[in-house]
């Protein structure tokens, strides 16, 4: 492979690029934002009331990585812990339910990109009607109990194979997510696409997941090539980016025919002065979706085998709209007037709308993975000595701000302050 390619599929470029935008930013040199960094101080204050409202001042160390898991347990149901009490009843081991919580998450965030603004789940286990990342969790998660991802000739419903993913339609997955014409959700062809486009990957990698392709065999791998029981976060990035790479839309970037991902041409990067001369020097690339997921599925290990991580530091946040929305409620950065103007006359409503590949909505992505970073660093420092994560500060703190900061200013949908024509495969 083209080692500028390599690059671009790494986690290093996704923050050195992005860093390199926020330099520009700091110049006036960006095209559709302007940057107020005293504004930054504001934001980390909200940020940080938030984080102490729930875990201070001496419940920190209780702040989960941001990740799948609390999901499932929206409303106060521990419906993961009701599932492993389960498996124990079948004799399951510790290595066997990690297997089938990985086969779970696998599907669970390849499904969670935004469902709009309108789409709910109805649980009527628990009574509760969900919505946006915790609803289709919880709906997927009824869809693996379901047998759904482990097709009909399966012995065992609660898990997940290449096959069986390969057979995922839009009906299935419109009956799993109550999907229809009064339940409208953005991307269901997109979303059942990428979950049988999984399954042709995951039947493709037999070294990592075996004959069947099963997701969880992935811990059997990892485990492998532990090290005194040690994982490197870089070996789990590896897999996912082999695994996920050829399943995105065909769509996305693609350079000398060779799909990048969440990739994307940024004007402010091309425009640079003094640009490097090495090609695809203009590419940000974000890799969102499986940084996602990658988080997500450290915590089965780490919870449950007890093992720990190393270079997990690499993983940068996440370049979504609740964390950029926080960023633009927060007046961080602010759409330019042409911009703004050509958002609004796409969207023909209140709010400005791009496409999802848009200049605008890859520099504000790009701003929102550096700005994380800055933000991460200014909360450690008003903590005096707490250590979080980034992870950490993501789950507590800038996501839960997003949403929080949305459902004030926009009570009737709750959404971003900057909308996207999403496919159901990006944010």
């Amino acid at each position: 492979m083209d080692p500028q390619i390599e690059e671009l599929l790494g986690l290093e470029a996704v923050r050195t690029r992005a860093h390199i935008v926020l330099k520009l930013a700091e110049e006036g040199r960006l095209n559709h934002f302007n940057y107020h960094p005293q504004r930054m101080e504001d934001a980390t204050d909200y940020v940080l009331k938030l984080i102490q409202r729930d875990f201070g001042p001496d419940r920190y160390h209780l702040i989960p990585p941001h990740g799948r898991w609390q999901h499932f347990e929206v409303g106060g149901v521990p419906r993961i812990t009701t599932l492993l009490a389960e498996w124990d009843e079948e004799k399951c081991d510790t290595t066997e339910k990690t297997r089938r919580l990985i086969d779970l998450f696998f599907v669970s965030v390849l499904l969670d990109a935004g469902a709009g603004d309108f789409w709910k789940f109805n649980e009527s286990q628990s009574g509760l009607t969900l919505n946006r990342s915790e609803g289709i969790a919880v709906a997927a998660l009824h869809m693996f109990l379901n047998g759904d991802f482990a097709g009909q000739e399966s012995l065992v419903k609660h898990t997940a194979n290449g096959d069986a993913l390969r057979n995922i339609n839009v009906d299935i997955l419109s009956r799993g997510l109550q999907v229809n014409e009064a339940n409208p959700m953005i991307g269901v062809a997109a979303r059942a696409d990428i979950l049988r486009k999984l399954g042709e990957s995951l039947k493709n990698l037999t070294d990592i997941f075996g004959p069947s392709g099963r997701p969880g065999n992935l811990v059997d791998y990892l485990i492998a090539k532990s090290n005194d029981g040690k994982l490197d976060y870089k070996d789990l990035w590896n897999v996912l980016q082999r695994l996920l790479i050829p399943i995105w839309p065909s769509d996305r970037t693609h350079l000398n025919g060779q799909p990048i991902g969440d990739a994307w041409p940024l004007r402010a990067l091309e425009q640079r002065a003094g640009s490097e001369s090495k090609p695809y020097s203009n590419i940000q690339p974000f890799h969102k979706l499986t940084q996602w997921l990658a988080y997500s599925l450290m915590v089965p290990f780490s919870r449950l085998l007890s093992v720990s991580w190393s270079n997990t530091e690499l993983g940068t946040g996440l370049p979504e709209y609740r964390n950029g929305g926080l960023l633009v409620d927060m007046g961080v950065l602010e759409l330019k007037p042409e911009a703004l103007q050509r958002g609004l006359s796409l969207s023909g409503s209140s709010l400005p709308s791009f496409g999802a590949g848009d200049d605008e909505i890859v520099e504000w992505r790009a701003m929102t993975v550096a700005l994380l970073d800055v933000l991460h660093t200014k909360i450690l420092a008003r903590l005096d000595g707490v250590q979080l994560s980034l992870p950490q500060v993501l789950e507590a703190g800038s996501w839960k701000a997003g949403r929080e900061l949305a459902a004030a200013k926009r009570p009737e949908t709750k959404c971003s302050p900057i909308l996207n024509f999403g496919d159901g495969t990006l944010f």
